[in-house]
């Protein structure tokens, strides 16, 4: 392309500081470096972790950033050493690394990469290398991708090719909510058939969380949400009972326990909230119940008791749902062309980049499942 090998100037959703609006910027992307490939986002979406980053741990070193890390686009340019992508590819960013060559990689029991937490300055989640640049000042990309602008520059290692066939503006979402909920019920909780689950937090990880929980076979799915119209939602996706804590006067695992004599088979926290984690925890059965936390934070300590996990339930925390991040997004893609997933549903919202700010809000206000802004033509 005319622009491989030159810096790119672009529009961008900038966070100049925590707990205040972005701000649409031109910014300048650089050409990728060794190992690197600039992407043309076309397509992406406001998650959780953004509101996180953004409005509560707030640290003042994780600013100036662009946030996103649920997007997709197609391959513009590429750097030195890299075979697996060309010009004009398909691509969904990933916050995840996969090498493929270290000992974490080539370990079937996790989706951790040594290449991962070195590409990403945990503490402020941000990358450690940056390849933007607005009035003269460095901007960090969010989790390595920043996906709120029209190009961006990712390493090879966190990028999966999709098939060319996928809609862009619906498998961005594959690169984080989607995933994360669904592989935890599928792949670290391993929801057996005729189980019963329970999911607390109907939000979009959530939602997926029982999708994933029906995909597996669960004969009863308990939605656990404070917001009662969340449960229409939730049926789409496979829930058969619904539970307000705000209609009981007795804690929420006490209630859950009574219904299903004696506690669930599994239950997925999909909050990001240490008192849920307890009560997911506490939900299930005793005996061999296992608790998966989804829902991230790194603000507080949970705070349980021996006598929780000792009568021998299994307590578990699974990120990005447990997939090997470049393997398992190509293949949920394939499996949402194959209409074995579903995707379009978490949609309820297309906006623009220059909504973004829109965007943010009605995910802070729970007004929406998933606001979907197109960022380029495709």
């Amino acid at each position: 392309m005319a622009t491989a090998g030159k810096v790119i100037k672009c529009k961008a959703a900038v966070a100049w500081e925590p707990n205040k609006p972005v701000v649409i910027e031109e910014i300048e992307v650089a050409p990728p470096q060794a190992n690197e490939v600039r992407i043309k986002i076309v397509a992406t979406s406001v998650c959780h972790s953004d509101l996180y980053h953004l409005f509560e741990s707030m640290h003042k070193d994780g600013f100036p950033t662009v946030l996103g890390h649920e997007g997709a686009g197609i391959v513009e340019s590429v750097g030195p050493g890299v075979t697996e992508f060309q010009p004009g590819d398909k691509v969904i960013p990933l916050f995840l690394s996969q090498c493929k060559e270290c000992h974490l990689c080539k370990n079937p029991r996790t989706n951790q990469c040594e290449v991962a937490w070195t590409r990403i300055n945990q503490a402020i989640m941000a990358g450690v290398e940056s390849r933007f640049t607005c009035k003269g000042k460095r901007v960090l990309q969010f989790m390595g991708t920043s996906t709120f602008s029209e190009y961006t520059v990712i390493n090879q290692t966190a990028v999966a090719k999709i098939d060319p066939a996928a809609p862009l503006d619906k498998v961005c979402l594959l690169g984080c909510g989607i995933c994360t909920g669904y592989g935890a019920a599928v792949n670290t909780a391993k929801v057996e058939p005729g189980s019963t689950c329970a999911v607390f937090g109907l939000g979009a990880v959530g939602l997926a969380a029982v999708m994933g929980c029906k995909a597996a076979g669960a004969k009863r799915i308990i939605a656990v949400d404070v917001n009662p119209d969340k449960f229409e939602n939730a049926k789409v996706f496979g829930a058969t009972d619904f539970v307000n804590p705000k209609d009981h006067d007795k804690p929420i695992h006490e209630v859950l326990t009574k219904m299903t004599s004696g506690g669930v088979d599994y239950s997925l926290e999909c909050v990001g909230n240490v008192q849920v984690m307890r009560s997911a925890l506490e939900s299930s059965a005793q005996g061999w119940g296992v608790s998966v936390i989804v829902g991230w934070t790194d603000l507080h300590d949970i705070v349980i008791r021996p006598v929780h996990l000792i009568s021998g339930r299994t307590w578990k925390g699974s990120m990005f749902g447990g997939f090997k991040s470049k393997d398992g997004v190509s293949k949920m893609v394939k499996d949402y062309l194959d209409k074995k997933l579903k995707v379009d549903e978490f949609i309820s919202h297309n906006m623009t980049l220059d909504q973004a700010n829109d965007a943010i809000e009605l995910m802070k206000n729970c007004k929406c499942i998933r606001a979907v802004m197109s960022v380029s033509p495709p």
